[in-house]
């Protein structure tokens, strides 16, 4: 099974390409855990709050793998991103999450740069920070030593170079 976590700041286009993705090449993706966790948690999140989505993605992303077909699965974020999240908005990050983010590497990372218009959300946080938040992501994904691609553009051009990214990813 290829996992391919797309990653990035906040509107990115991180959800609608994991699902375009998946039904270009005929598979599932994972939603976001965290979405559906604040949605329903009715106060304000704290720390522990994301120890507790990091193992709900964890947990969406296992269940979801055995509907995978074509031997891939296409992932709307994963562990990185409760990393970096914990990291500025609270100074730290739980070792635990550290620790699974680098015991369930997935297989490419694509990270979505932030050149598409903000798209205002209850839940996201950081609309002047997204080129600072693209740094710290592509900082993290290199002191792992993970394999990325950046993607980049508009509408189907985005999809398009994403679809490319995945392709050259996939070849023998």
């Amino acid at each position: 099974m290829k996992k391919i976590v797309l990653t990035g700041p906040e509107s990115s286009g991180k959800t609608t390409l994991a699902e375009q993705l998946a039904a270009h090449f005929g598979t599932v993706w994972v939603p976001e855990f965290s979405r559906r966790y604040l949605n329903e948690l009715g106060r304000p999140y704290t720390a522990d709050d994301l120890l507790a989505i990091a193992k709900g993605q964890m947990a969406l992303e296992d269940g979801m793998a055995s509907k995978a077909t074509n031997g891939l699965i296409f992932m709307d974020t994963s562990l990185e991103v409760v990393k970096v999240w914990s990291e500025v908005r609270f100074g730290f990050c739980d070792e635990k999450i550290e620790q699974w983010l680098t015991q369930r590497p997935p297989d490419l990372y694509l990270l979505c740069l932030p050149d598409l218009p903000w798209s205002p959300d209850p839940q996201r946080e950081n609309p002047n920070d997204r080129d600072m938040l693209l740094e710290r992501y592509r900082k993290e994904l290199r002191e792992q030593n993970l394999a990325f691609s950046q993607v980049w553009g508009i509408g189907s051009a985005r999809l398009a170079n994403t679809i490319t990214a995945v392709n050259d990813f996939l070849k023998p």
